[in-house]
């Protein structure tokens, strides 16, 4: 049985959270140039997240969790971010992966959570899945499996029949990264320090304890097997809008950095081409940041509603919401991902030809911001259209 934890009031200390998450932030931006040869932090960037026990910061209070509120999580993403898009991204994806161990089986919610190793998935269902005995045979490559390098276990995702099944199902299932290789193809324009790259599993037994059937879980909201807090705050959110919620969190501490670096730059720029005219002093540079300063504030704006809609549903129980309401975060997070991309090209291509040096800090948020538009859940065109689906009626996404 998993351990049953006293908590000290010290780990749920919000300023001696964030002072955690500067440190690993102040030490991820130290690495950010070898991060971006490499495809990869060092070692060291994946152990502060562990020494400062950001990966239990939303697992049920049951199996040894944090238990922070959402507006200190959104806190200690942002700030990561602020220092690095990448290590930002990982600081969300190692956290929030322990909300589906918590929907596994109760079986299995106890090996992982008392194994306490750190999590990786790829929730694209493109495996193939085969009947061995009890349990199943798994196959597939599956590619963006962010933060696998440092990672004990793998969740995977694809379309299945368990034992009650009617029909092939949408499930995440479950390995320890000793039964996959990796496949080193990170080669991308952002995000490299991630080092998401691809894993390749061939014929890996899983027990049906390691299986999470995701489709019943965000159609009910209830974990598999039961046997579950129903009080705990992870069980009366609804799954998928709380697991993406990292999103515009990852990009809003950038955009709030690139804001900070056209400011800073802006303060101190003379043009050569200008007479010597300070830049501080152009109409058109201090409009601009008048603009991204009130971008910056529709982010925040847009980030707390989101946390609102969340908030409440802890306080109703509501762990399954309507297409309407699930597409209007899709939303609102595509909102913020574009919204910070904007903020992001107009700071580079004002700031000059000082920018685009590859591995300056404005180029370098720039292409992780862009990288993070670029994930399915955040993408402009695809989240308006899903919202605008369901403000007529119509169905949402199926998945995001």
């Amino acid at each position: 049985m998993v351990e049953k934890k006293i908590f000290i009031k010290e780990k749920l200390n919000t300023a001696e959270l964030l002072a955690r998450a500067e440190e690993i932030g102040r030490l991820a931006e130290q690495e950010a140039k070898e991060a971006e040869q490499n495809a990869r932090f060092s070692d060291q960037v994946p152990k502060a997240i562990k020494d400062a026990e950001f990966h239990k910061l939303l697992r049920p209070k049951r199996y040894g969790g944090l238990q922070v509120d959402l507006r200190t999580y959104a806190e200690i993403v942002r700030t990561v971010s602020r220092y690095s898009v990448a290590a930002g991204w990982l600081t969300y994806f190692y956290s929030m992966h322990e909300v589906w161990v918590a929907y596994l089986p109760p079986e299995g919610r106890n090996e992982i959570f008392e194994q306490g190793g750190l999590l990786a998935d790829v929730v694209a269902p493109v495996g193939r899945v085969k009947k061995d005995g009890d349990g199943y045979r798994l196959y597939g490559q599956w590619n963006f499996c962010s933060g696998v390098l440092h990672s004990d276990w793998i969740g995977l995702g694809a379309m299945m029949e368990l034992p009650d099944s009617e029909s092939p199902e949408y499930c995440l299932l479950v390995v320890p990264k000793s039964d996959v290789k990796i496949v080193e193809n990170w080669d991308t324009i952002g995000l490299r320090g991630s080092g998401s790259n691809g894993v390749l599993v061939e014929g890996a037994y899983v027990p049906l304890h390691h299986i999470m059937p995701a489709g019943r879980v965000m159609a009910t909201g209830k974990p598999a097997g039961g046997d579950y807090d129903a009080d705990d705050p992870v069980y009366r959110m609804p799954f998928m809008p709380l697991f993406l919620l990292g999103f515009p969190l990852v990009s809003w501490g950038g955009a709030e950095r690139m804001i900070s670096l056209f400011q800073e730059r802006t303060e101190k720029r003379i043009r050569v081409y200008k007479a010597g005219a300070k830049e501080k002093e152009s109409a058109g540079s201090q409009r601009l940041l008048a603009e991204l300063k009130t971008e910056l504030n529709t982010i925040e704006g847009t980030v707390e509603h989101y946390i609102r809609k969340l908030d409440a549903c802890i306080q109703e129980g509501k762990a399954v919401i309507c297409d309407e309401e699930r597409e209007q975060l899709y939303a609102w997070r595509g909102y913020v991902s574009r919204t910070s991309v904007d903020i992001a090209v107009r700071t580079l291509l004002t700031l000059g030809g000082n920018a685009i040096f590859k591995g300056d800090p404005v180029e370098l948020f720039t292409r992780d911001l862009m990288a993070v538009a670029a994930h399915p859940n955040s993408l402009w065109e695809d989240a308006m259209a899903a919202y605008g689906r369901t403000l007529f009626g119509l169905p949402g996404d199926p998945v995001w």
